[in-house]
């Protein structure tokens, strides 16, 4: 989720003190790629007993912008180097973060990192699902934070001054987190870095005779700066082999006296905790400096009136349905034959209907074998939302198909933090690592609030999908993943029984009932999708905003980016929502969102607005077409669709607050507006 990087430095290290500030420099700028809402540098000089730490909530490229981030290096480096000396002439370690924010607003400095607790300094990339159960376990140490972080580093601290031995206190927090955690951590009296992770979201490179390391959270990252900085300082023969730290393992370099470097697993009851040669270190001065705290959004504070949301059941039976699925009158393109079912039913073309379970997935699994790569190495990219199918999919891929699956998350502002959680969930139980890609999150969420905005003035039902527009950069992003790593696979989980048509029949198009991809648009539908938004953007000069361009590339990333060795699993093997939830509650504690009685739609921030439009606008909503999808497919009776659709529609109250904090709009005005619509010519 997080980008983490360093260097660490033995005394006599072949580093000048110019390409240490290139290297940490152009770590900084690459991993801001993974989280720019607040970064932070933890430097500490064991042999000096000094260590200094910035933190603030603004992106990298403002950290080292910043007056005390210069103040930092240049002190810490100053002691480390001296005048042209090419080598470090005492050990230097160096941590850093660049944070997307999950627990704790960033506001709070504390909630920032690196966080200390204690002796213990530490960056984490991931999320630790049970701290409150591990506070409550260890009631002797206080809590300072919202943030996860600060409980490993309470216990890291904890057994670290009962036991001083890195390894062992390490192996201690593992064994009792739950969820996702790559983290590098030092002591003020060590003099060693140290560096786990369960999920495998952890490279290093060493440098020669074990003098040092540099480490970072995606190969690529790690790579692009050692080629960049070593190339252009001409120290290339120190770019050595980047090495992947495997999820379950840790490494302990000490770089301040006689421990040398140990490699180490995680979990492994089996084998001793090894014996440590360490010497304490002067206890570190630290010199902080929290920074800034940057100019990032407050959320409104307003007295949210849920009273305000409408839901009428009686309304909903009302409603003229179709006779065979539970789709009503008021959808899209909608028409009913004398037996009263709707076109839809008739122009169904069956998913799954006469395919046998077992054969069809046995046959997609051996028809991926040719993407298998024989090294071990990883083999597939993994679109991972932390949604319900995505996690089902991975399940699928890493249990089943024997791949060797790289999950990556595109979190543009709406990716709630219950996703992030069964995105830790996952990959922890399962040891697979997620690159995270993360928008300029600050700015996206000012473009959706400028596009609502510019909708409540004029509510067009054929623009709701303009909220959305942000996300669809995913396509491209995968495209730029499979360069970098050299994956040729990517396997997306959408399943068929989510198409969801009537968001284009709202702006004037039919119904695709040929088409072979839930995703799939023609190039004629595309045009015609483009002259209406035209018009709409024509008509309401309110979308004429800093949102215009990235809405631009969100179309040409999902409708024209290429697609090559990509598949849709589900649509080659039968999905079945009782085996999804049965895998996901039953083995790995799936979380579910407490406003609502489905486990769909609940890691998206954007759903329950939007759904809440088109409830009170039509009548129906995303529920509506799965629930008829899946009573053609023979899995749900009718009667079950419409108990369902009675119950999934009811607004989701708590997260349409955060969706209007998030974006910074007032919960009552904005739900009245809606309530107010004018509902002619909304819905053909």
């Amino acid at each position: 989720m997080c980008g983490i990087f360093g260097i660490a430095l033995a005394t006599g290290a072949q580093l000048p003190e110019a390409t240490f500030r290139a290297l940490l420099e152009r770590l900084y700028v690459l991993s801001e790629s993974r989280g720019k809402e607040s970064a932070g540098l933890h430097l500490h000089l064991p042999a000096a007993g000094q260590a200094w730490a910035v933190k603030s909530a603004t992106p990298a490229s403002e950290l080292m912008r910043s007056g005390p981030f210069r103040q930092a290096v240049g002190a810490g480096l100053g002691l480390a180097y001296p005048p042209d000396d090419a080598a470090c002439a005492q050990p230097l370690i160096a941590v850093a973060h660049s944070r997307l924010v999950t627990n704790g607003t960033a506001q709070l400095p504390q909630n920032n990192q690196p966080v200390r607790w204690g002796g213990v300094t530490m960056v984490h990339n991931g999320i630790v699902v049970n701290v409150d159960e591990l506070w409550s376990n260890y009631p002797a140490l206080a809590r300072y934070a919202q943030v996860d972080t600060e409980v490993m580093a309470a216990m890291l601290a904890d057994s670290m001054a009962k036991d001083f031995n890195p390894v062992a206190a390490t192996r201690h927090v593992y064994g009792h987190i739950v969820g996702a955690a790559s983290v590098a951590w030092t002591h003020d009296e060590s003099g060693t870095l140290n560096l786990a992770t369960n999920t495998g979201d952890m490279y290093c490179a060493m440098l020669a005779q074990n003098t040092g390391l540099v480490f970072a959270s995606e190969r690529f990252i790690l790579e692009s700066a050692l080629k960049a900085v070593l190339r252009d300082s001409g120290a290339l023969s120190q770019a050595l082999l980047v090495e992947h730290v495997p999820a379950g393992t840790g490494l302990c370099l000490d770089v301040a006296g006689r421990g040398g470097f140990r490699r180490f697993a995680l979990c492994d009851t089996d084998t001793p905790v090894p014996e440590l040669a360490l010497c304490r270190v002067k206890k570190a001065e630290h010199h902080d400096s929290a920074g800034a705290p940057g100019k990032l959004f407050t959320p409104l504070v307003s007295l949210a009136d849920e009273s305000l949301l409408r839901y009428s059941e009686s309304n909903m039976r009302a409603l003229r349905r179709c006779t065979r699925c539970v789709l009503p009158a008021s959808f899209p393109f909608v028409a009913f034959d004398d037996q009263g079912v709707c076109n839809y039913c008739l122009g169904y073309q069956p998913k799954y209907q006469g395919m046998d379970p077992g054969v069809a997935k046995a046959a997609f699994i051996a028809s991926m074998q040719k993407y298998r790569r024989p090294d071990g190495a990883p083999d597939v990219l993994v679109p991972f939302s932390g949604g319900r199918d995505s996690c089902y999919g991975l399940h699928l891929i890493k249990h089943d198909f024997g791949l060797n699956p790289i999950t990556f998350t595109y979190d543009w502002g709406m990716v709630t933090d219950l996703a992030r959680r069964n995105i830790a969930r996952l990959c922890g139980a399962l040891g697979v690592q997620n690159i995270l890609v993360s928008a300029d999150i600050k700015t996206k969420r000012d473009n959706i609030r400028k596009n609502v905005a510019a909708w409540l003035k004029k509510p067009d039902l054929g623009m709701v999908p303009l909220f959305m527009a942000g996300d669809k950069h995913f396509f491209k992003i995968v495209n730029n993943l499979k360069r970098q790593t050299g994956i040729r696979l990517d396997l997306w989980s959408a399943n068929p029984l989510e198409n969801t048509d009537f968001k284009s029949g709202f702006c004037g198009i039919p119904p695709d009932f040929e088409k072979s991809r839930v995703d799939y648009l023609s190039m004629g539908r595309k045009a015609q999708l483009a002259v209406y938004y035209a018009s709409r953007f024509l008509g309401n000069l309110g979308y004429v905003n800093s949102s215009l361009l990235d809405t631009a590339q969100a179309f040409v990333s999902y409708y024209l980016e290429p697609r090559r060795d990509f598949f849709f699993m589900f649509s080659h093997m039968v999905w079945n929502e009782d085996e999804v939830n049965r895998v996901l509650l039953g083995q790995y504690d799936f979380e579910l969102s407490p406003d609502s009685p489905s486990s769909w739609r609940i890691g998206d921030g954007t759903a329950p607005f939007y759904n809440y439009i088109y409830l009170t606008a039509c009548g129906f909503s995303e529920f509506d077409t799965f629930r008829s999808n899946q009573i053609r497919e023979g899995q749900i009776t009718r009667a079950q669709g419409m108990e369902s659709i009675l119950v999934e529609n009811r607004p989701r109250a708590e997260s349409l607050r955060w969706y209007l904090d998030t974006i910074g709009l007032d919960f009552n005005k904005t739900v009245k507006r809606i309530n107010e619509m004018d509902t002619r010519g909304l819905h053909r």
